[in-house]
Order: C-alpha cells, then sequence, then structure tokens
C-alpha cells in the first residue's frame, strides 16, 4: 500500500532535510579549502552528489527533494554569511554540546543586518527545483529569524553587536526586513516548500534557558517574546500559496545535543501563535518531554512527529513509532498529523554517528509506518 502524492507540504511521509555527506564530498571540500581545487571544481562535485542524492530520495519514495545541505559547511552559518554586516572566523572553542565541542565557525556582525541583491541560496533551490518531476517537489530549508536574530543578541555575542545596533529592536527590524527580501526572491525561483530551522526555543525550554540568555525569569518571558516576534513579522504578507513550516531542534551535531526540556513553557508562544503551516517537532527520546503541548496546536496546521531518531543507528520497532502516533492523536486529529526522522542527518559536514545504510533504514521506516498508519 502506498499514500497517495500530494504537492501540498509537509507530507505524512517527510524528512527534516539534511543527509550524510558522501566521503568524495567531504574530501572535495577539504582539497578546495587547501587550495588543491578551484571553487568551481568543488561546485561541479557538488552537483553530481546532489543529483545522486536526489535519485535516492525519489527512489525512496519521498514526496520531497532536498540538496542535503550539500553545498553548506552548517545548517545555519552559511545563510547568514551570505547576509551584509556578517561576518566569521574559525572557532577555537566551539559551542558546547552533551559530551563534545561543536567546531563551527564563531560567526560575528561586523555591519548592519542587510540583505544582498541576491543570496547564494536562490541558485541553490533553483538546481534542486530543476530536478522535481510530477511526485515531488522541491523543499529549501534555512535557519529561523528568531535563530538569526538569536546568534547576535545572546551574551557571547552582545558586546560586539552593540558597536552597531543601540538596541536588540533595531537588530530584529534589519533582520526581518533581509528576510522578507529573501523569501520574496526565492518564491519569484519558484520555491513553494519554506523550512525555518530554529534551535533558538530549544534554548529556551531548557532548564539553564536563563543562564543561556543572561536573564531573570521576567526577562526569559521577553525573549520568548521576542523570538516569536521576528519570526512572524518576516512572514506577515507572504504569499498564500508558499507553505512555511518550522523544524524545532535541540541541537545535532556529530550525535550528540546541547539542549533538553519539553515544550510546554513555549506552547502558548510557538505552538499557538508561530504564523506558520507546519511543526516538526523532534520527540525520539525523553529530553522532548510528552505530547500534552499539542493541545496548543490551532485547527488546520500539520504536526510532523520526528519519531524515528537520527542520533543512533538502532532503528526502531515499527509497533512503537505507531503506538507513540497514537498517543499523540489524543492532542491532534489524525489527519492533522505526519511523520519524519527526528532531525536532519548531517546538520553539519561531520555529519551523525551512523553509516549511510542506516539512514535510508531510517527513512525507510518512516515510510513504512506512514502507509500503516495513513495509507
Amino acid at each position: 500500500m502506498s499514500i497517495p502524492y500530494d504537492k501540498k507540504t509537509p507530507h505524512r511521509f517527510d524528512v527534516v532535510g539534511s543527509f550524510l555527506r558522501p566521503e568524495r564530498l567531504k574530501r572535495a571540500r577539504i582539497d578546495w579549502k587547501a587550495g588543491r581545487i578551484s571553487a568551481e571544481e568543488l561546485a561541479a562535485i557538488e552537483d553530481e552528489c546532489i543529483r545522486d542524492l536526489v535519485e535516492k530520495e525519489k527512489a525512496a519514495g519521498l514526496g520531497v527533494i532536498t540538496d542535503g545541505e550539500f553545498r553548506r559547511e552548517t545548517w545555519h552559518l552559511d545563510f547568514m554569511w551570505a547576509f551584509g554586516g556578517v561576518d566569521h572566523r574559525p572557532t577555537k572553542e566551539g559551542l558546547p554540546f552533551h559530551d563534545e565541542a561543536a567546531k563551527i565557525d564563531d560567526t560575528y556582525l561586523v555591519g548592519k543586518v542587510a540583505y544582498r541583491d541576491s543570496h547564494p541560496f536562490i541558485d541553490h533551490f533553483r538546481f534542486v527545483q530543476a530536478l522535481e518531476d510530477e511526485r515531488c517537489v522541491a523543499k529549501l530549508t534555512i535557519p529561523a529569524p528568531a535563530q538569526f536574530f538569536e546568534q547576535f543578541a545572546m551574551p557571547f555575542n552582545l558586546e560586539g553587536t552593540r558597536r552597531h545596533y543601540a538596541s536588540k529592536e533595531e537588530l530584529a527590524d534589519d533582520i526581518v526586513a533581509a528576510y522578507k527580501a529573501f523569501i520574496a526572491d526565492v518564491y519569484a525561483a519558484g520555491c513553494r516548500d519554506l523550512q525555518f530551522d530554529d534551535c533558538s526555543w530549544g534554548m529556551v525550554i531548557d532548564p539553564h534557558a536563563e543562564q543561556f540568555f543572561g536573564v531573570d525569569s521576567a526577562g526569559l518571558e521577553r525573549v520568548k517574546e521576542d523570538l516569536l516576534d521576528v519570526n512572524n513579522r518576516a512572514l506577515e504578507g507572504r504569499p498564500a500559496d508558499l507553505t512555511v513550516s518550522t523544524h524545532v531542534c535541540r541541537g545535532n551535531f556529530h550525535s550528540t545535543w546541547a539542549c533538553e526540556g519539553g515544550y510546554d513553557d513555549v506552547a502558548d508562544f510557538l505552538l499557538a501563535c508561530e504564523n506558520v503551516d507546519a511543526f516538526f517537532l523532534e520527540f525520539d527520546d525523553a529530553r522532548s518531554g510528552g505530547f500534552e503541548p499539542l493541545a496548543k496546536v490551532p485547527a488546520g496546521k500539520k504536526v510532523v512527529l520526528g519519531l524515528v531518531t537520527t542520533k543512533s543507528p538502532v532503528l526502531e520497532s515499527k509497533g512503537s513509532v505507531v503506538g507513540r502516533i497514537r498517543e499523540a492523536e489524543h492532542y491532534v486529529p489524525l489527519e492533522s498529523l505526519c511523520l519524519s526522522p527526528q532531525c536532519g542527518f548531517a546538520s553539519c559536514e561531520i555529519g551523525n554517528k551512523l553509516t549511510e545504510d542506516e539512514q535510508w533504514a531510517k527513512v525507510r521506516l518512516v515510510r513504512e509506518v506512514a502507509e500503516e498508519v495513513w495509507g
């Protein structure tokens, strides 16, 4: 039995977006950084690897295709680096994850945030869109406006940010304007499925959130308001036929994590009030809490349950995944639920600790469960 294809996303059987980089691609990027191959040679290898990935996505039965984020070092920072006012350098310490530091570039402001004439992700999208057929639609994943805002409003970056912005409100205004310009351009390029990836909510719900943000409990409530405001303002006036979803993450680097906590404390902000069409939500282990906060999701919006972990090669049992969908059904009607892996398989180039075969086994499990539940 197979699920009927629907151009409207998200699908019953979906993915967050990133996939493990092939070794050939990893070597090519190392060679490019060392000056052994040109940027054009690297791009040609990226093209070939993405074409191969899309064929595998189609063979897996996916109704959405992505480039696996194969042209990026990280899921979010490459997007930011293409805006005016943003610079970066190799990190010395990295970001603290559970048992490991994420060695991703320090990224900071050197001026006002500004959208340039275009953005490289527009061409990245066009490449994948050209590989669409009657059974699939191209999805583009980008960091949420709140993620962009958080990057430069956090205590570790705030001193530098204040050299260019007198207030966080001014920073938010420029980020909103930049996102509106990007969304207009990518929509004009043909994008109809845009996904915001957002770790900011994952930080807010962590027991150490006040320490992360340098605030007290009242200040943390204002942080939630700021995150919701910047996301919603960036989406004001978007085209009616542009589907926008958001994926909430607690950190995904080399099978490690950064934050923990259920959705309870952000349900009235994120789930009840963020103006997206669908929520991709992690529910792969106890760190994600229970399904009760889903009762706050407005009728008509979809919830994509991330029940199959990308952090481990161990394959979940089909029965356990089906059982958890039935639990979630107590809070969201089955027709508004979908299924996906809990996160991408490679939010950064290093990827998670599983093989490509194990990755595709996870995708296959999601499809089999979706066909059983909704087919």
